[in-house]
Parts: structure tokens; sequence; C-alpha cells
């Protein structure tokens, strides 16, 4: 199906566009570009929304705005964002409605290989290497999703030999129909339960990626992880593995240091972990992953050069500046426990650890404990700094002493106290263990505040 024959296929529907964000405004413009009539339903105001909301006024769209803006649900295709649980429009799909996104839609209509991430932790890293693996060896590349760009308005430049890489959150792909060439699940631990109702709901979500692959598709899975290798013991299609614990028959692990690629039989040598440029066993995880995936398209040499060159993806261990003999690092894509702690041991110091933000309900016990371990000081922000305290104190490793707490809730006086602290040779570290959403807009708003911060420090 063409781009065109999709939208027509809409024309003269009831239709509605739920949530105005980053992808469904690009989805709205083509709705619109091809003749469909919109309902643009958001719960901000149109003072909030700002100049989108004016765009979509110029477009022709209605709107439906504020607290009551899901109170139609007469209507025949709705768009969600990638957001909202699909839990949220049952009244919709009730009425009879058909429940759909930008990024189903493109699933239908893409008409290259895909390549497709998910996982609680890593698939943005991981996305990035496999798009990088794949332009150093000469493809033309379409890097998107839940990384930040739509590409459903980018179809009709795409050709066959193309491929597209896509990061998935589980709020895309909860109840999504789609079926990737090439599937990788990073690793799941618990997350977004704000969002999900259970955990069991959240790993249901991520089941999605792989549940329609068949006979000639791929899933690579974390052979560390107990879910995820049990998610891989579902699957229909061809399943490879990567551990840093242990060899896999089919698949890439580490062993002494160094990485080892096993496929039908054949064991070659990488690269040492020594040679991977960003820091952090996580990191040298999200190259095993890529490798996994992709290695059959891309070759060893094209994996050395990258780990050898690449430097990261931003507001991820993202060294900002050295400043009096204090480093200053953005973590701020750090919004889980497990994300923090593993960024904890990806650094060399003990850090000042900023920590804190928007309540996800996600025990942070295991983060208590890593925190006594391996933190210098700790500054703690937003509306989980009594969440933290609490399980940094509970800690069996905890002592009052050796680990200077301040509690602050504004952000910007947080880093500015962080810095105060520091003393020469201190590395000043933002990872905060919780999504943004107290205080900013997404991670990447909070990453950009801190830099900002910390680059006008005197």
């Amino acid at each position: 199906m063409t781009l065109e024959e999709y939208f027509a296929a809409l024309r003269g529907k009831r239709i509605a566009v739920v949530g105005l964000g980053v992808s469904n405004l690009p989805l709205v413009r083509l709705l619109r570009r091809y003749g469909c009539g919109v309902t643009a339903c958001d719960k901000r105001s149109m003072e909030a929304l700002g100049a989108a909301g004016e765009e979509l006024l110029s477009l022709g769209c209605e709107m439906r705005l504020g607290e009551e803006y899901l109170s139609d649900t007469r209507f025949d295709v709705v768009f969600r964002t990638p957001g909202m649980h699909p839990n949220a429009l049952a009244a919709f799909r009730e009425q009879g409605a058909v429940i759909t996104s930008e990024m189903e839609a493109f699933f239908a209509l893409c008409p290259c290989r895909t390549v497709a991430i998910t996982g609680s932790d890593g698939k943005t890293t991981t996305s990035t290497i496999i798009a990088e693996l794949l332009r150093e060896a000469g493809y033309r590349v379409w890097l998107g999703g839940n990384i930040g760009t739509p590409l459903l308005d980018k179809v009709p430049g795409m050709e066959s030999g193309d491929i597209a890489v896509l990061e998935l959150s589980s709020f895309q792909l909860h109840s999504m129909s789609c079926r990737p060439d090439r599937a990788v699940i990073t690793n799941i631990s618990p997350n977004h339960l704000d969002v999900h109702p259970s955990y069991e709901d959240y790993i249901a979500a991520k089941r999605q990626i792989f549940e329609r692959q068949g006979a000639g598709d791929l899933l690579v899975v974390n052979g560390d992880n107990r879910l995820t290798a049990a998610l891989g013991a579902e699957a229909r299609c061809t399943v490879r593995s990567f551990s840093r614990s242990h060899p896999v028959e089919d698949g890439v692990y580490c062993e002494e240091g160094m990485l080892y690629d096993c496929r039908e039989g054949r064991t070659e040598e990488l690269l040492s972990v020594e040679c991977i440029r960003i820091p952090g066993w996580h990191n040298v995880e999200n190259y095993m992953a890529a490798y996994a995936a992709v290695g059959d398209l891309v070759g060893a040499e094209s994996f050395r050069r990258v780990a050898e060159s690449f430097g990261g993806v931003r507001h991820r261990l993202e060294m900002l500046r050295t400043l009096r003999g204090v480093t200053y690092c953005n973590d701020s894509i750090a919004s889980s426990p497990t994300r923090t702690i593993a960024g904890l041991k990806a650094v060399k110091e003990r850090p000042i650890l900023i920590a804190g933000g928007y309540d996800k309900h996600i025990p942070f016990d295991e983060l208590g404990d890593e925190i006594c371990r391996r933190v210098k000081a700790l500054i703690l922000t937003g509306d989980t700094a009594g969440k933290i305290l609490s399980a940094v104190r509970s800690s069996r490793y905890y002592d009052g002493a050796a680990l200077p707490i301040r509690v602050i809730g504004d952000f910007r006086e947080a880093v500015l106290a962080a810095s105060q602290m520091a003393e020469e040779g201190d590395l000043v570290l933002l990872s905060p263990g919780c999504a943004s959403f107290d205080r900013f807009k997404n991670f990447a708003e909070r990453g950009d505040a801190f830099r900002k911060i910390v680059m006008e420090l005197k």
C-alpha cells in the first residue's frame, strides 16, 4: 500500500488525533494534506500548545482541548500519542473506533527493511549504534521512532534497499501491530509503572515487538536478563542472544575482556572492550546487542571502526566540561533506577550525584544500596527526593558520616550546591533515576537545563 492509498482510505472518516506531540503533529499535517478531516485532542489548553495550536487551527482542525478532551468518543479512527496507554481510549473502542498510531501506520507502509529496538534501558544508544554500523557499511539509514524522529512523512523518500532503525517504547508497542525484520530487546526491568497498570502489562507490551515475527525474521535478546531470555524461548523466528557473563551458541558474548561473535558454529574475535570509546559495561552490552542484530550486514571491520570512534548520544554520560578540576557529566537519560546504577558503575570516580524527579512508582531499594557504595555526596531534588532519601537511609550500607546528603527543591539551586561541594578531581553527575515530568517536558529539556547551568559557571 502506498502513502496515497493509505490516506485515501481514511478520507470521509471521522478521525481523532489524541496527543499533539512530536510524532502526531507531522501526522496531522499529512492527514490534512491528503484531505482528511481531523479533530485534534489534547489535555493542554490553546495557550499551553502555543505555536502548535495556532498551526492546527490554520490547518482547519477541530479542537478538543482541556480536561474534557476525551469526552467525545464518536470517531471511526483514533491515532493515539505514544505516551498514552490504550486503556485510556477504551470508550472510543467501545463506540467502534479503530485505535492506531503514527508508528503502526509506518510499519504498514514502510517499503524497506526494519530493525526495531526496545528495552527498559539502552534502547536509544543501541538504536544509534545500529544506525552508525549500517551507515559505516554503506547503507542508507532512517533512524526514528521513540528516539524523537517520526518517519511516516519520510516514506515517499524511502527505497527498498534502505534500512529503517526504529526505537520503540512500551507505549508505542502496546496493542500495536508490527512485524520488524529484525528486533532487539536490550533488557527488561520495572519501568513506567505510573502508566502501565502492572509489571505484567509492561512486559506484555514489550512482547509485541516479536509477537508477529516468523520464519526469516530475527530476534535478539539479552542472555543475562531472565525475562528477555524467556521471551526468546517463545519466539517463532531465529533467535540470537548476547551475554557478558557466558559464551552463547548463536550471538555475541564477552570473555576476559574480549568480544566474540558466534554464528553457524564459527566463532570470530571482534575487539577488546577497552577499544569501545563510550564508557560503562552497559554500553558494552549495547554494542553486543547491536552486532548480534546486524553483524552479518556490516562485518567486524565496520564494527571496530564505529566502536573506536563513536562518542555516544547526547544526555547519556555526556561529559560537558571540566572547570577548576571538576568534571560535569550529563546523564539525564537515566530515568529509571537501573539506568542510574549503570551510570554509577560506568564512571571511575565516586561522584557527587544529583538525583530525583517524577515518581514512576518504581522501588529505589537497589539504587539506595548503590548510592551508599559508590557516591561521594548526594543532592536530591524533585518529587521523589523523599523516597530516594528513605531508600538510602534504609540501606545496610548507609553511613551518615561518610555520605553527605542535601535535599534541594529547586533544580538550579541543586546543581549550584553540587558545584559548591565539589573539589578538584571530583565528578558532578546528573543521573536522576527518575523521569523528568515533575519539572521538565522531557529528559532532554532537563539535560539541556543542566548543561546551561554548568556552562554558565564562572
